[in-house]
């Protein structure tokens, strides 16, 4: 008897791993053999025709610490998912709790709040220069029927980077409250029932019922919405190629401009490996702090 209980418990376990072998081959090839790589790339030093390679350790490190641009596009990253990550997911939740209600029309509220997402984000960025064009654009003429001067919202470093966080969180609301509106559907009807035969007002059922067992939802679009912090680059090359004077320069577009245009690897590699640190960091705390306050049902 014990033989065959043996035999059953290895024949779980081999099912079992023949089940994640699938899961893993792809995250090996495409997630941590890449990152080791870049690491190892990261040690070594910008290799020409007449002097090649060597190993320098942690000197491309220190050489980003030392850059005055680096910071520069540190502190333009801080600021853009401080703006765009709050109030992306604020106003996902919004139009999902809209959307979600007993409203007419709703399926095309739905839509109209989805449309965003769908579109390609160099032609999302090629629509909101319609908008930014100084003398043309329609920002300009609205404002000129008020008798306000042109602004030029791309040239000018004080606008730059809100222009491109409007863009943003225009194209990633819409995205969040898919996540949102499933999760609310999800929720019985019954909660909704009972809070209405105890008087309860909408606010309070919506904080006390609704948000707490929305917070896995929350998690998971907040991660989503980091994640999403660090990697744009698409309509930064339409809308500002990261100017003026570095003033809307991201992470991502700085790594791809050491790469390709300064032809500079391994300094690029470093910042990829600071970046996976910080957000593997950030992750981390994210999910052992906000796991503490979800409510799974």
């Amino acid at each position: 008897m014990n033989h065959y209980a043996e035999m059953e418990r290895r024949r779980q376990h081999l099912y079992g791993w023949f089940l994640l072998t699938p899961a893993a081959i792809l995250l090996t090839l495409f997630a941590f053999y890449p990152s080791l790589a870049t690491f190892w790339e990261s040690l070594f030093s910008k290799g020409t025709r007449r002097r090649p390679t060597e190993f320098v350790g942690l000197e491309n490190y220190t050489d980003l610490f030392n850059d005055p641009t680096f910071w520069i596009v540190v502190k333009n990253n801080l600021f853009y998912a401080a703006m765009t990550i709050p109030i992306s997911i604020a106003i996902a939740l919004i139009m999902a709790l809209w959307a979600n209600s007993k409203i007419s029309g709703k399926g095309f509220v739905r839509t109209a709040y989805f449309t965003p997402t769908v579109l390609p984000m160099i032609a999302a960025a090629n629509l909101w220069l319609f908008f930014y064009t100084p003398d043309l654009g329609v920002l300009d003429q609205i404002g000129a029927l008020f008798g306000f001067e042109s602004v030029n919202w791309l040239g000018r470093p004080e606008t730059a980077l809100w222009a491109v966080i409007i863009v943003t969180i225009w194209k990633e609301a819409g995205f969040f409250m898919i996540f949102y509106l499933a999760a609310l559907q999800t929720i019985p009807a019954d909660y909704k029932e009972a809070a209405d035969i105890e008087g309860t007002g909408r606010w309070t059922y919506t904080r006390r019922i609704v948000l707490p067992l929305l917070m896995p939802t929350t998690l998971f679009i907040t991660v989503n919405a980091m994640i999403n912090s660090v990697k744009l680059i698409d309509h930064l090359f339409i809308l500002t190629k990261g100017g003026p004077s570095d003033a809307s320069k991201l992470i991502l577009y700085y790594i791809w401009e050491m790469a390709f245009a300064f032809f500079d690897a391994p300094h690029a590699a470093a910042m990829t490996v600071l970046v996976l640190l910080v957000l593997g960091i950030a992750a981390a705390v994210q999910f052992m702090y906000l796991d503490k306050r979800t409510h799974y049902q």
